[in-house]
C-alpha cells in the first residue's frame, strides 16, 4: 500500500483514506507471539507501563481572532520566560527520549517494554514546530525489527477531548483521524500493530448510550483493548472492582438493550507520574502470584499509565528508574505490553468472552431500576430517580480523578463546540463530499481540535477563548466553503 502525506496544505492528514486505514486496522494476526520470549507457563506476575505524551493546539500571538493554531510547545519554547515554560526544551527531550533508552537497553541484551500514546495534536504541533527530529527519532523504534515488539503504540482521540462530553456522531471522526495520521508518519505497517486504546484523560462514558456508541465505534475502528481507570468502572452488582490485575470484558449496554463489549485492562489508583515515575508497578508486580482465569492459572498484570512529561519525577527519576528496572527481571514481574500480554492469553486457549465482565460506572443504579424491559423512557426515568436518591450519582463519566467534572462550569464552551459539530454534521453528513478536499480537511481539523480537553481543564480566560475562538473560525468555514 503506497505512503500517504504527513500534511496537505499546512493540515495534519486526518481524513480522505478511510479504506485502507480499514482494511489494515480490520487485520487481527498476532503481532507478538512469534516474537516475544516470554513463556506464560513460566511467570509469577507481569507489569505494563504507558506513557501518555499531549500538548494542545493553541492561537498564538497577536489579535485572538487572527493569531495562527500552533502547538502550544511551540509557544513555550518561544516565551521561555513565562510561569513554567522554561521547562520546553526538557518536554521536548521527553518526546524523544523513549526511542534513546529503547536502543540502549536491547543493545545491552536487556527486553524492555514501554507503550506510547501521542495525541494528535501533539504530532502535528511537533512537525509544525520543526520538531521532525524527534519523529524521526521515533521512527527508529517502529521500524527497526530489533526494537519495535519492545514498544507498542496505543491509539487515542485525535484531539484530545473528553470521550463522556464529546459529541458522539464525532467518536469515530477522533479515531479515524489518528489513525490517518499515524499511518501518514509512520507507515501502514506500524498502523497495523496499534490494536489498544489510551482514551484522554483516563475518561470512560458512563451514559449507556453514550457508552454502548464509544465502545461499538471502537470495535468497527478495530481496537482489541481499551485501558480503563479502575473507579470508572463496577462489578455487574455495583460495587467496586474485586479483581484488578485480570483482563476484564467491558460491557456497554444501551437504552434499548443492545451489547457491545471490549477487553478492558485495569489502570489501578494512584499517583499516576509519582507511580510511573518511580516504575513502581514493576515492584507492585513483584508481589503478586498466579490467579485464576476460566480455570486456568495465569499472572496477574499491575498497569500503570501517567503523563510522560509532565513534573520533575518524570523529567528527572523516571530515566534511571527505567533503565535500572531491566537488569532486575526475573520471573516476577516480568514487563510486557498490553496486547502482547493477552495473545499470551489467546496461545493458552483463554479468549475475551472468558473475562470476567465489568459495567461503566453507576451503571448499576439504573439496571436495577429498568429491569428486564429497556427502553429509552425507562433508562431516562431511572438516571433521574437515582440522581434523586444518591448525591454521588451522575452521568458525566469517570476520569482520572474522581473529583473533577468535564461538564459542570463549562458551559461557555461546551455551548460552542456542540453548536459547530451539530453544524458539521448538518452541512457534510447529508452531502457527497470528497473528503481529500482541502476545505472538508480544514472544517475537520476545526472541529476536532476545538474539543481538546485542556481548553476546559485550565477553567476560564484565556483557553475557553482558544475553544470559542477556534469554533467561530470552524463555523465560518462551513458557511463560506460549503
Amino acid at each position: 500500500m503506497d505512503a500517504i502525506p504527513e500534511t496537505i496544505h499546512e493540515r495534519p492528514n486526518i481524513c480522505g483514506w478511510d479504506d485502507q486505514v480499514g482494511a489494515v486496522t480490520r487485520r487481527h494476526e498476532p503481532v507478538y507471539l512469534g516474537r516475544t520470549p516470554v513463556r506464560l507457563e513460566r511467570l509469577q506476575s507481569a507489569f505494563a507501563i504507558g506513557l501518555h505524551m499531549h500538548q494542545p493546539l493553541i492561537l498564538g500571538d497577536g489579535d485572538l481572532r487572527t493569531a495562527p493554531i500552533i502547538g502550544n510547545l511551540q509557544y513555550m519554547m518561544e516565551h521561555q520566560d513565562i510561569g513554567d515554560n522554561h521547562n520546553a526544551p526538557v518536554f521536548a527531550w521527553c518526546y524523544s527520549r523513549t526511542a534513546d533508552f529503547i536502543r540502549e537497553l536491547v543493545d545491552a541484551g536487556r527486553q524492555p517494554r514501554v507503550m506510547l500514546d501521542y495525541s494528535g495534536t501533539l504530532l502535528f504541533g511537533l512537525r509544525q514546530m520543526g520538531r521532525g527530529d524527534i519523529l524521526e527519532n521515533l521512527r527508529t523504534v517502529v521500524h527497526d525489527a530489533r526494537y519495535w515488539p519492545c514498544v507498542e503504540w496505543l491509539g487515542t482521540l485525535w484531539g484530545h477531548p473528553v470521550p463522556a462530553s464529546t459529541p458522539v456522531p464525532d467518536f469515530a471522526l477522533h479515531i479515524r483521524a489518528w489513525q490517518h495520521h499515524f499511518a501518514a508518519i509512520f507507515g501502514w505497517e506500524a498502523l497495523g500493530r496499534v490494536r489498544g486504546f489510551s482514551p484522554p484523560e483516563m475518561n470512560l462514558p458512563n451514559h449507556p448510550d453514550v457508552c454502548f456508541e464509544y465502545v461499538k465505534t471502537l470495535r468497527e475502528c478495530g481496537y482489541q483493548w481499551l485501558a480503563v481507570q479502575e473507579h470508572t468502572v463496577e462489578e455487574l452488582d455495583g460495587q467496586g472492582l474485586r479483581e484488578r490485575y485480570l483482563p476484564r470484558r467491558l460491557v456497554a449496554r444501551n437504552s434499548s438493550g443492545e451489547e457491545v463489549s471490549i477487553t478492558a485492562l485495569v489502570k489501578t489508583q494512584g499517583s499516576d507520574t509519582k507511580l510511573i515515575g518511580q516504575m513502581q508497578p514493576f515492584y507492585e508486580a513483584k508481589g503478586l502470584h498466579p490467579r485464576e482465569l476460566a480455570g486456568r492459572r495465569v499472572p496477574p498484570l499491575a498497569l500503570q499509565i501517567s503523563d510522560g512529561e509532565n513534573g520533575g519525577v518524570m523529567m528527572n527519576e523516571f530515566p534511571p528508574a527505567y533503565k535500572r528496572v531491566w537488569s532486575e527481571i526475573g520471573t516476577e514481574g516480568v514487563g510486557l505490553n498490553g496486547t502482547e500480554y493477552l495473545e499470551l492469553l489467546g496461545a493458552a486457549g483463554l479468549s475475551a468472552d472468558q473475562f470476567a465482565p465489568i459495567r461503566p460506572l453507576h451503571q448499576g443504579a439504573i439496571w436495577r431500576r429498568v429491569g428486564n424491559k429497556p427502553s429509552p423512557d425507562a433508562v431516562a426515568k431511572a438516571i433521574e430517580e437515582a440522581k434523586r436518591s444518591d448525591h454521588r450519582f451522575h452521568m458525566e463519566g469517570g476520569s482520572w480523578t474522581n473529583n473533577m467534572s468535564w461538564v459542570r462550569g463549562y458551559k461557555s464552551v461546551l455551548d460552542p463546540m456542540n453548536a459547530f459539530s451539530a453544524l458539521f454534521h448538518e452541512k457534510l453528513d447529508s452531502r457527497a463530499v470528497d473528503r481529500r478536499n482541502h476545505a472538508y480537511r480544514n472544517a475537520l481539523y476545526h472541529n476536532l481540535v476545538a474539543q481538546t480537553s485542556c481548553y476546559r481543564y485550565w477553567g476560564e480566560g484565556r483557553w475557553t477563548d482558544y475553544a470559542r475562538e477556534i469554533c467561530r473560525r470552524g463555523t465560518e468555514i462551513l458557511q463560506h466553503d460549503f
